[in-house]
């Protein structure tokens, strides 16, 4: 088992991954005292060779990862690649490019609804996941030769995965499938959220424009403050509060010191001010400059039964072409597709409109529907005539 502590060695690893078409990668990091995560570990395993990069060794510098990851001639693996590629975007400032998500490919593969790394290994490559060790300190030093295997698998048995699953797309012709949800795991603007437009991810209950102005300027005021500091931002100031403030528009330490999870102190620190002058920023817009949230419009009267039809063919139609309903339509989707045969979603493009979104209209149209199987433990597409007779 190989663990690099050394820039050299580090070097020498990655130049002989370079011609080798792909590596898999996996990290161990800690995230509970602080915004960005903390990388532990690196590991990653090429076709014939495998290593555990020590982040944390004194002195070694991270830039022949920094250069392999960039590489654009080799393919990364990964498996649900989103905090990890996350990670190296903030270490590294670009997206690790090509690469490959096997959680992602194994849904289109009909392995389920997200599948688990520890599940995905037991079906492809016959191994056992030992999950005892999933909580360990990965910062701390040293770590034992069992958590280092334990690390180590998660790239060695992730390659075999790999190589299953591309076959598997190659050989049903749903490589593209994959490319294109691979197309949005490469672009960095799916990790970095502007701190202006972090606010709808609160979930506020009111559409009050003024409101909102008020939970953007101080939401954002906290997002920046998080980062700068390096501290989760329930530790700057929680997301409960910044809905009060924003409800409450409080202009005084005093009003401000009566806002839940606000003390005195806090009111009158330099954060509180901080807060204050958001507030009063958002008070000062015009109106035209606030941000407007559309309330959730509900359905049309009447249309219940067809979304639930929808639903029952959604499964239908992923379950025949094995593939995860997910990746598919959500329940927003199948609403819209009820309500406008021209719903702008996802389902109704691409090979999403193949599998599911041109049999939702013929559906909607009278022109398929929906019959149990013979043995009665199934449900099947019956073609009809537009009148209601089958063909």
């Amino acid at each position: 088992m190989q663990v690099i502590t050394t820039t050299d060695d580090l070097r020498r690893f990655c130049e002989d991954q370079v011609d080798s078409g792909f590596v898999t990668v996996d990290t161990e990091f800690i995230r509970e005292k602080t915004f960005w995560p903390q990388l532990c570990l690196v590991q990653m395993a090429g076709p014939e060779t495998a290593a555990i990069i020590d982040p944390l060794a004194p002195g070694i510098d991270l830039a022949p990862l920094a250069e392999l990851l960039a590489n654009p001639k080799l393919l990364k693996v990964f498996h649900a690649a989103r905090q990890d590629v996350e990670i190296f975007l903030h270490l590294f400032g670009t997206v690790p490019t090509p690469l490959f998500d096997t959680q992602v490919a194994a849904m289109v593969c009909g392995f389920g609804e997200s599948v688990g790394y520890e599940t995905l290994a037991a079906k492809l490559a016959r191994a056992r996941i030992d999950k005892s060790l999933r909580f360990t300190d990965w910062a701390r030093r040293p770590l034992s030769d069992k958590q280092l295997s334990y690390a180590l698998s998660d790239v060695t048995h992730l390659r075999v995965a790999y190589e299953k699953l591309a076959a598997r797309l190659e050989r049903t012709g749903r490589t593209a499938w994959v490319a294109e949800e691979m197309a949005q795991l490469a672009s960095a603007d799916t990790y970095i959220v502007p701190p202006e437009l972090f606010w709808p991810r609160l979930k506020p209950r009111s559409t009050n424009p003024r409101f909102l102005a008020i939970l953007r300027e101080v939401a954002a005021w906290r997002e920046r403050e998080a980062r700068e500091r390096d501290l989760p931002r329930g530790r700057v100031i929680r997301d409960e509060s910044l809905t009060e403030i924003a409800a409450h528009a409080p202009k005084t330490v005093d009003e401000l010191s009566q806002v839940r999870g606000m003390s005195r102190s806090q009111a009158e620190g330099k954060w509180g001010l901080a807060l204050l002058a958001a507030v009063a920023a958002a008070q000062a817009l015009p109106e035209s400059e606030c941000p407007r949230m559309d309330p959730r419009s509900e359905p049309p009267k009447g249309i219940g039964p067809l979304i639930e039809l929808l639903r029952v063919l959604l499964k239908t139609a992923c379950d025949n072409e094995d593939v995860a309903q997910k990746l598919v339509a959500n329940q927003s989707d199948l609403e819209a597709i009820a309500s406008d045969d021209n719903a702008d979603v996802p389902a109704m493009h691409g090979w999403r409109y193949e599998v599911f979104g041109r049999q939702a209209l013929e559906l909607k149209h009278g022109r398929l529907g929906l019959t149990c199987t013979p043995d009665g433990k199934g449900v099947r597409m019956l073609p009809l005539d537009g009148n209601g007779t089958s063909l």
